[in-house]
């Protein structure tokens, strides 16, 4: 394998995104649109702009082999290291980007010109929010201590998600009696209220801003997402929403009571999958429930065209349990020489 720095985003991006289906971990967060834009902004000013990128390919007779999607900058314990482009907060799963057969060659032909070649002067690797079940994992493991490296790994945060069996009422008889009646309620409870309630997906491009920044709105209703919505942040989310919608994988729903939006999620239709992003909610409607009510639509939608899984990612609310999520990790890694 050849390998090479990238301190800009040179790769094709036909190149890129043609590998990342064939990966270990297939996700959209691992695609050049999502990437690309994440720096930018560097993660919404989760990072300093002095950062910098360390994209790192391979190739094996011309063909793209691996890319190690990374940045130096300090991590959060001011130490100097290598991160997966997409870290920490708004990027559910990261991974290296390479087909299984390649990834021992990969990783073991990465560490060795990571550490010949010192392309910046790195203390550790630091990667957050590998699926538990990647063979990243293993693999990176052996290697390092093949080299008498240290190498720690834990769990970073849970991430629920729901198979669908592709029929509403059969995924309803999965869950929990009292979870299936509580859902069939609170649906039937907003259909019937005497009010004009809706939902819908947004399909045009031309109300794409507009939509968007209605849904900024409703995040904006709770402090805690009211504080994480600082201008740079809402300029990622902005740029990330268009990307994902000229890629075709954009799903922002929402639900309106008498003509005003309730509620709203901003997900990622994606390789058969819903996953869910982030959300926002109007409190004047809360006697509708308008948060469950929608997600009841949208998991309804989901079995009816067929999609495999219904993927809360990363957070232990509550609810996701309700709707008959089932736990999965993404994990912590953490090389140190």
């Amino acid at each position: 394998m050849e390998f090479q720095l990238h301190t800009t985003f040179n790769i094709s991006p036909d190149e890129w995104n043609a590998l990342v289906p064939q990966g270990v971990t297939h996700a959209p967060f691992l695609r050049y649109e999502y990437l690309q834009t994440w720096w930018q902004t560097r993660g919404g000013g989760e990072w300093p702009q002095d950062a910098q990128l360390c994209i790192v390919s391979a190739r094996q007779d011309g063909q793209l082999i691996g890319i190690a999607p990374l940045f130096f900058a300090q991590n959060r314990t001011s130490q100097p290291a290598l991160l997966l482009l997409g870290s920490i907060e708004i990027s559910d799963y990261l991974d290296l980007i390479v087909r299984p057969e390649h990834l021992q060659a990969f990783i073991s032909g990465l560490l060795d010109w990571l550490e010949q070649t010192r392309p910046v002067a790195w203390e550790a690797l630091d990667w957050y929010n590998l699926p538990e079940n990647s063979p990243t994992l293993k693999t990176l493991q052996a290697e390092t201590i093949k080299r008498g490296w240290g190498y720690a790994e834990s769990i970073y945060q849970p991430t629920p998600s729901i198979p669908l069996p592709g029929d509403w009422e059969t995924y309803l008889a999965s869950i929990d009696k009292k979870q299936r009646h509580e859902i069939r309620r609170k649906m039937r409870r907003a259909e019937e209220s005497g009010r004009q309630v809706r939902w819908y997906i947004v399909e045009a491009e031309s109300s794409l801003d507009s939509e968007l920044e209605a849904f900024l709105q409703l995040m904006a209703q709770d402090p805690e997402k009211a504080a994480f919505l600082t201008d740079v942040m809402r300029s990622q989310m902005r740029q990330s929403v268009h990307a994902a919608f000229q890629a075709g994988w954009l799903q922002l729903a929402f639900m309106e009571v008498d003509g005003e939006k309730a509620c709203g999620y901003l997900n990622f239709d994606y390789d058969g999958k819903i996953w869910i992003y982030n959300s926002g909610l109007d409190r004047r409607f809360m006697e509708l429930s308008p948060g469950w009510v929608l997600l009841g639509y949208l998991l309804k939608w989901a079995n009816e065209h067929k999609h495999t899984e219904f993927d809360f990612m990363r957070g232990d609310e509550d609810y996701k349990y309700k709707f008959g999520g089932l736990n999965r990790h993404v994990m912590r890694v953490t090389v140190t020489k």
